[in-house]
């Protein structure tokens, strides 16, 4: 193998791709990125067996075709070392990869490539393709209330709900919940809920941004595929089931008032910091055109403020 490639045509993907790969693997090629060359295509590639992620560049010059693996994080590190502009020459030496840039060279260790694993390649029996803006406004929307590490293994992740014509996520992780529904040209024959892992939905939102671009969902009973330009993201999905979450919504709220996004975000912000460090916890007191938000903690320490809001009803 031997092929050159500009820093900044292999930055970007090498950088997503080893954000899918685990600093502490039980397999050690799995801290390895699989570089194939082809032509002009290079394709990298990264897995910790329940996410995969292949993001595909072109070389400036392909010598000799081929395939290796190589440390991620070791290449990319070097990556960001190199000037702006940077022409990187890679070459397969005696079972070793080396890297030339100008006067450097790095040697680097390879694993078989035949070791390297990868996500079955199942078939898909729905294919729906959305906005990268909408699948990133529905994923940020809902993120933060994903559980971490929860016995309920179920809740860490989201719930992507697909019905003809909308797109819903929700997560929870057993405190509070966050609901997000947005309408989409998608015709499916059945609803489809998809349970996607925290990892896997921390991956797919930093290959999306708020363009119109499309990204294309291959739906399985066992994984989610998204291709989206250069990139093709594969994520298990959680076998299990999500909670019924229309039954927790509250129903029939009587009191309904309308404030400042911003203005009310700061408030909050700064009277949780005098809240109980576990439960994190503030009171809202409502009354006619004010908010009054108060926080206190163990140590007798208070925080108050009040917001002007649009609301006339019962304190």
């Amino acid at each position: 193998m031997k092929f050159s490639i500009t820093r900044e045509a292999l930055l970007r993907p090498l950088a997503l791709v080893a954000g899918v790969v685990e600093r502490r693997q039980t397999l050690p090629v799995l801290s390895n990125v699989l570089i194939q060359v082809d032509h002009e295509q290079v394709a990298l590639t990264g897995t910790d067996l329940e996410v995969e992620l292949v993001g595909r560049t072109v070389a400036s010059e392909v010598e000799v075709p081929g395939a290796v693996t190589v440390p991620a994080r070791k290449l990319m590190d070097i990556c960001k070392s190199l000037p702006d502009q940077a022409e990187l020459r890679f070459s397969l030496e005696e079972g070793r990869a080396v890297l030339r840039s100008g006067r450097l060279r790095f040697t680097l260790s390879t694993l078989p490539v035949a070791e390297f694993p990868s996500i079955e390649d199942s078939a898909g029996d729905a294919e729906i393709s959305l906005p990268r803006g909408t699948l990133k406004q529905l994923i940020d929307a809902t993120a933060f209330a994903m559980a971490q590490q929860d016995v309920r293994y179920y809740l860490n992740g989201i719930l992507l709900e697909l019905r003809t014509n909308l797109v819903r996520t929700v997560a929870t992780d057993g405190h509070r919940l966050a609901l997000c529904s947005r309408p989409a040209e998608i015709q499916l024959e059945s609803p489809r809920k998809l349970i996607v892992p925290r990892k896997g939905v921390m991956e797919l939102v930093r290959l999306l941004d708020d363009s119109e671009e499309p990204v294309t969902l291959t739906l399985s009973a066992s994984h989610l595929r998204a291709h989206t330009g250069d990139f093709t993201f594969t994520s298990k999905l959680v076998d299990g089931k999500f909670p019924d979450y229309e039954r927790v919504i509250p129903r029939g709220g009587d009191k309904v008032f309308i404030a400042d996004r911003a203005e009310l975000r700061q408030v909050l912000s700064r009277t949780s910091i005098l809240s109980n460090e576990k439960y994190r916890g503030v009171r809202l007191y409502l009354q006619e055109g004010n908010l009054q938000v108060m926080a206190n903690n163990p140590e007798q320490e208070e925080a108050e403020e009040n917001v002007a809001v649009e609301y006339a009803g019962d304190s």
